[in-house]
């Protein structure tokens, strides 16, 4: 368990969007010393009084609650504002927080836009120089399992990186699309299976192969009504290190199987399975598999659970986000690493409605800005 993180000034935390993101962060927060939620902004206030009773019958003193980040910054002591709504709404918050020189934490994915996502980033390294944090969830990337894997990719223990894999074949009914009517839509959800399901497993891919250079998809729904994102993709990957890789999500795989990362190079090959490290082997070593000298059993894959294991991840996000705010430093994860995992899965939506290969820079550079993205191709 991560120590709360001391401090004789108070933070004062901000939650816009009071659903069940919102109230992980809650939980995340609480495990903190030194900071406060302030306030809960919901558009629809039972959302934000929901929340509130969680927070004071977890002993915490009970938020303000608002019905905007406008009216919530101007009556409450806020530092930092956790943005936690629909995708398609993360950036304009984000434009408002900084705006007035709060401290910022934005849910995955940065955004549906890429244009959007551009203007944050500009913003976002403006206000980095004016000593404000920035930061987007990727919680993943500060697991155990996935910290082991990283640092032998940066210490050459895999050799040569030759290709990867990133899985997530998870299940919805059909009832998570209609409980929310911007749920399945391009305007707010900016994707179905790889914009939502899978950003955070294609991250920890990018993170471990690089740069990608083009990418080669396919999309398509398969097993629900009513949408009009993708419930099916899957793409090749090629970076710029020669690598090669291929990413698959999907919300059609009944009853749902853990996202995996499969990591392969001429020296070494590591499998993270479920955020826990099942497999890790190099020719240094001999080829055994040593994950269990590498990590704790919870972290193993068939290890017992803790009880707060998806909650785990945030705290020890919100534990760098802290310290960054505190030490006046960027954080390990900006808003420019979370650009390039949407330019990857925008790159994904592009190549299977233009039922071509998209190369990277067309995405970054917004020359495909117009394309109107479908679902399945022009077919």
């Amino acid at each position: 368990m991560t120590e709360p993180v001391g401090s004789d000034e108070t933070i004062g935390i901000v939650i816009v969007g009071c659903g069940i993101i919102g109230e992980n962060h809650a939980d995340a927060i609480a495990h903190f010393n030194g900071v406060a939620i302030a306030a809960l902004v919901d558009a629809v206030p039972a959302s934000a009084t929901a929340l509130a009773d969680r927070v004071e019958a977890s002993g915490r003193t009970r938020p303000q609650e608002f019905a905007s980040l406008t009216d919530a910054l101007a009556l409450a002591a806020v530092d930092l504002v956790v943005i936690c709504t629909p995708s398609g709404l993360h950036v304009a918050l984000a434009e408002e927080a900084l705006a007035a020189d709060k401290h910022v934490l934005i849910e995955k994915p940065l955004d549906v836009s890429l244009p959007r996502a551009r203007r944050i980033a500009a913003l976002a390294d403006a206000a980095e120089k004016r000593g404000l944090v920035s930061s987007v969830v990727s919680q993943h990337r500060f697991d155990p399992a996935t910290t082991v894997v990283r640092t032998a990719l940066v210490g050459d223990e895999f050799g040569r990186v030759t290709s990867g894999i990133a899985s997530v074949p998870w299940w919805r009914e059909q009832s998570y699309y209609d409980q929310a009517s911007w749920r399945g839509t391009w305007e707010l959800d900016g994707g179905g299976a790889a914009m939502n399901q899978g950003v955070h497993t294609i991250d920890l891919l990018l993170w471990f192969l690089g740069v990608p250079v083009d990418v080669s998809a396919r999309s398509e729904i398969l097993a629900h009504d009513r949408i009009e994102v993708e419930d099916t993709i899957v793409a090749t990957v090629r970076f710029a290190n020669g690598a090669l890789g291929v990413i698959h999500a999907t919300t059609a795989a009944y009853p749902g199987l853990p996202a995996r990362v499969q990591v392969h190079g001429s020296r070494g090959s590591a499998i993270i399975d479920d955020d826990r490290l099942e497999y890790f082997a190099t020719a240094a070593t001999g080829g055994d598999n040593r994950a269990a000298e590498l990590v704790p059993p919870e972290q193993l894959r068939g290890g017992p659970r803790v009880a707060e294991s998806f909650v785990l991840g945030h705290v020890r996000q919100y534990e760098d986000v802290l310290q960054a705010i505190r030490e006046k430093r960027a954080p390990i994860v900006r808003v420019a690493d979370a650009m390039l995992a949407l330019a990857v899965v925008r790159a994904m939506y592009l190549s299977s409605t233009l039922e071509r290969t998209v190369t990277l820079d067309e995405v970054l550079s917004g020359g495909l800005d117009d394309v109107e993205i479908r679902t399945g191709g022009v077919s």
